[in-house]
């Protein structure tokens, strides 16, 4: 959520509009869309929306809404309709929608010997990354996993939210459901009451949420504070929209993540959908985007800025869709006219050297023509058309740029380099090593404290993170449980004492979660819960008084979001 350390790679530091119609003589027979008063789409929408649809992929396929009984949904229908007719590009026949062509890094202009360094520097510094994939030319280079991260994990993608946002925002104007950016917030959201209607509030736009320049209090104070003050409301719309303003709207940028949230409520009423549900067949369907989640607030609005989680190599086909102008395999997904101003420079100054488009990022004289999605803790979408590169990082607090050196230095031709087998070989064998847990390291013998505290459980003081309680239990020399009581749920964590993480599911992400600890000495045990895909990796000191029955724990998170003192005491 804090768009500091923003850095991309280091080395110098409307409507419908552009739609290819492929129209066939051939006999068709009718879909039939049932439609019903169903809540979430309107009749006439939906037809409008499928006869743009299925024109769009090339069909000559008539389509008529027909009654049904009361109750009964269309949702077979749509699915049925919205799956027909995909095209494919020259080349991409043999690859289903989730798959990638592939390619070594010499068949598309790219040196393995430094992305071999990348790997070597990635050990050697303990570089806390996930994940790296390069496509180029429309192939996969590189598609990379490191421990204890894997492929078959999804990953919180953080603030590449927000450019996802933006991007359903320019689907919802591509199908009708809004008009363009200069519409009005107030206008869109016009049900609610506003607290403190100036003019200055009577003229927000789209444009403006969407380049973060709104003008209300929102964005100057650190570590989004407002976000947070957002979220223990009972109201979140109501919280943003009765915010004062300290600004003219598009005069002053400020990094509000209330912004793409009030975006996400304001699809949520246009689409008679959430934005999940809106992304699901207007973007992530094309794409063959189907693992995904994405948490909403407690009225079922999917929190626009951050959050969502998505596999890296989806998101490269995200990134690829960009490099495209909006085209998948064939078929004209996102209008150009979006694509083009989303991702220009509307906003000069931000917090760094870089500009700022619809929710994107924009590079400026370093890197000219890139932009990226960028998140907290090192999640990215770099897209750079002159070079026709995406790629993809992933991480649990990490700096891309630091690992983008090498792919920069790779970057050899924009044509086919010689074989290399040597550091083919090499390259192969970094990807296969990254993919394995370290060995398990001998276990000293457990101290009396262990015995002392096990199976007991600790009330906790008031912390941000939402612990209340936590047991330890020691059962076998290398593996120890430790349970919490977390935000109200019971969140079971088997710990590896050996040095070897052990893996579980944490319920309040629904992603693995990696456990291991270890005894500092006779009376202070480290307990580090990383929730990997999640981001955020926890670390807990706890000094065990004497007598087993209080401690004193230090609390921290690698990105820096919590970092506080707590005690604990055994409960009676």
């Amino acid at each position: 959520m804090n768009p500091a350390s923003r850095s991309g790679p280091r080395g110098s530091n409307k409507k419908g509009a552009n739609r290819e119609h492929q129209q066939r003589s051939v006999g068709c027979s009718p879909i039939k869309l049932a439609a019903v008063n169903w809540p979430r789409i309107d009749r006439l929408r939906l037809g409008a929306l499928f006869r743009q649809r299925v024109v769009a992929q090339g069909l000559c396929r008539r389509i008529r809404i027909v009654r049904m009984k009361p109750g009964v949904t269309a949702v077979a229908v749509l699915t049925l309709a919205l799956g027909m007719g995909a095209n494919t590009e020259a080349g991409d026949a043999a690859a289903s929608p989730s798959d990638w062509p592939t390619a070594s890094p010499e068949e598309v202009g790219l040196d393995s010997a430094p992305l071999v360094e990348m790997f070597e520097y990635a050990r050697q510094h303990s570089v806390p990354v996930h994940s790296v994939q390069i496509v180029r030319h429309g192939r996969l280079a590189l598609d990379a996993y490191f421990y204890p991260y894997s492929a078959e994990m999804r990953h919180d993608v953080a603030s590449v939210t927000k450019s996802i946002t933006s991007t359903l925002v320019g689907l919802a104007i591509d199908q009708g459901f809004l008009r363009d950016v200069k519409q009005s917030v107030l206008t869109c959201l016009a049900d609610h009451a506003v607290a403190v209607l100036d003019d200055r509030k009577r003229k927000l736009t789209l444009e403006h949420l969407l380049t973060m320049q709104a003008g209300w209090d929102c964005g100057f104070e650190p570590k989004e504070a407002r976000l947070l003050e957002m979220r223990r409301s009972p109201d979140w719309l109501q919280f943003m929209l009765d915010l004062p303003m300290v600004a003219e709207p598009g005069t002053r940028w400020a990094y509000c993540s209330g912004n793409p949230h009030v975006l996400s409520i304001i699809l949520t009423k246009a689409t008679r959908t959430n934005a999940l549900a809106f992304a699901r067949q207007a973007l992530f369907e094309p794409l063959g985007i189907h693992d995904v989640r994405w948490p909403a607030d407690p009225r079922g609005h999917n929190h626009g800025w951050g959050d969502l989680q998505l596999r890296p190599r989806d998101m490269a086909k995200l990134g690829q869709l960009f490099l495209r102008q909006g085209r998948w395999r064939g078929r004209q997904v996102l209008s150009d006219t979006w694509i083009r101003p989303a991702t220009s420079a509307h906003v000069e100054r931000t917090v760094n050297r870089d500009h700022y488009g619809y929710l994107w990022w924009v590079k400026g004289e370093d890197y000219p023509g890139m932009f990226e999605a960028v998140g907290r803790g090192g999640q990215r979408i770099n897209v750079w058309p002159a070079k026709d590169l995406v790629l993809v990082f992933t991480g649990g607090a990490f700096e891309p740029g630091d690992l983008a050196q090498f792919i920069l230095k790779a970057l050899k031709s924009d044509q086919r380099l010689p074989s290399n087998r040597k550091d083919s070989a090499r390259l192969q064998e970094r990807i296969a090593a990254a993919t394995r847990p370290p060995s398990p390291q001998p276990v000293a013998k457990l101290p009396a404290m262990a015995t002392r505290v096990s199976g007991r459980t600790f009330n906790l003081s008031t912390n941000t993170l939402g612990l209340r309680a936590l047991t330890l239990e020691f059962l076998r020399p290398a593996e120890a449980r430790a349970e919490f009581l977390w935000n109200g749920s019971h969140v079971n964590c088997p710990l590896g004492l050996d040095g070897v993480e052990r893996f579980s599911t944490n319920p309040l992400v629904d992603l693995p979660q990696a456990g291991k600890g270890r005894w500092l000495g006779k009376d202070t045990f480290l307990l580090e819960v990383n929730l990997v895909g999640a981001i955020n990796f926890y670390t807990l000191k706890l000094a065990f008084a004497e007598s087993g029955e209080t401690m004193n724990a230090s609390l921290s998170e690698r990105t820096g979001l919590n970092n506080e003192q707590l005690s604990g005491a055994v409960a009676p």
